[in-house]
């Protein structure tokens, strides 16, 4: 067995590396669009059946100010990551500005519940260990849809990887015993109804915004071109944008148009983040692959 599994692991790091490769070369094709609409209808299931649920259950019960707070603290956790990330691709004032953030939000805004380093110009930045490997020129690879995760590449599934690794909460569950163990599951099953709450309009524009029988294209193309802009920090090049079906753009528009008309207290800003007014997944590590069409932050 020991043997076997040591060869077994290179062979395996090795073929996802090439397929990263080789999906850089092959740039625009959709090679695993077979697996990719599988997962996605079984994401779609399990989101219809369970996840969206448990998060309309949750946002029923959750007063506003604890809604934003449990945000606020997975938020906090999610910037360790950010921060090794900066240094990571060398970006070192805005390391400097997310360390304090982190600093300032885990004493004076108790464990990041209160966001107050927002409040003294230190906004959120979104940076993760898949925009690192793309700083240091590792392809994206083919558009790959997880189960349970959602739209990702090769990539950035490395990428989940290492965001894992840079969460505290990783090695609680693994150090801490039986109840630790639970405890961290309990904060998972939060972080993921907290998140997909916060989802709810974007599904709305979304739906209002693509077909059936569009939806996949849609989602990879809103995916991609938000990734292509994360890790361009926006400095994106014609070649590097991809886009969207004919009309899908319109379709954006009046959605938002329709969302708002909709619901004008809870509305949100929504505004175009790459090209188009599509981007694609909330940047949190447990929350990696939901779609979000909120303009990333200002770097």
């Amino acid at each position: 067995m020991g043997p076997q599994k040591s060869i077994n692991t290179p062979l395996l790091l090795s073929g996802l590396l090439a397929s990263m490769l080789l999906g850089g070369c092959a740039s625009g094709t959709d090679p695993w669009k077979g697996w990719n609409q599988g997962a996605q209808s079984f994401n779609d299931s399990l989101d219809k059946g369970v996840i969206k649920p448990l998060a309309q259950g949750y946002q029923w019960i959750t007063p506003d100010f604890v809604d934003k707070g449990v945000t606020n603290f997975f938020s906090n956790i999610n910037d360790i990551g950010v921060t090794v990330n900066d240094l990571l691709q060398f970006k070192i004032l805005q390391g400097g500005m997310d360390a304090s953030r982190l600093l300032v939000n885990s004493t004076v805004g108790v464990a990041g519940i209160m966001d107050v380093a927002q409040s003294i110009d230190l906004p959120k930045h979104r940076e993760d260990f898949g925009q690192t490997l793309g700083f240091w020129g590792i392809p994206t690879g083919p558009y790959l849809v997880l189960p349970i995760f959602g739209p990702s590449s090769p990539r950035d599934t490395v990428g989940l990887i290492g965001d894992a690794l840079l969460n505290p909460l990783t090695y609680v569950s693994f150090i801490g015993g039986t109840a630790a163990g639970a405890a961290t599951a309990g904060s998972k099953v939060v972080d993921v109804a907290d998140t997909r709450a916060d989802a709810m309009a974007t599904e709305k524009i979304v739906d209002e915004a693509s077909t059936e029988k569009d939806r996949y294209e849609f989602t990879k193309n809103a995916y991609q071109q938000r990734r292509t802009y994360l890790v361009n920090d926006g400095n994106t090049t014609e070649d590097e944008s991809f886009e969207l079906e004919s009309g899908l753009d319109d379709n954006v528009d009046d959605a938002l148009a329709k969302t708002t008309a909709a619901s004008p207290a809870k509305a949100q800003p929504i505004e175009p983040a790459a090209p188009l007014a599509a981007d694609a997944l909330k940047a949190e590590p447990a929350s990696h692959h939901v779609l979000d069409l909120s303009s990333p932050e200002s770097k």
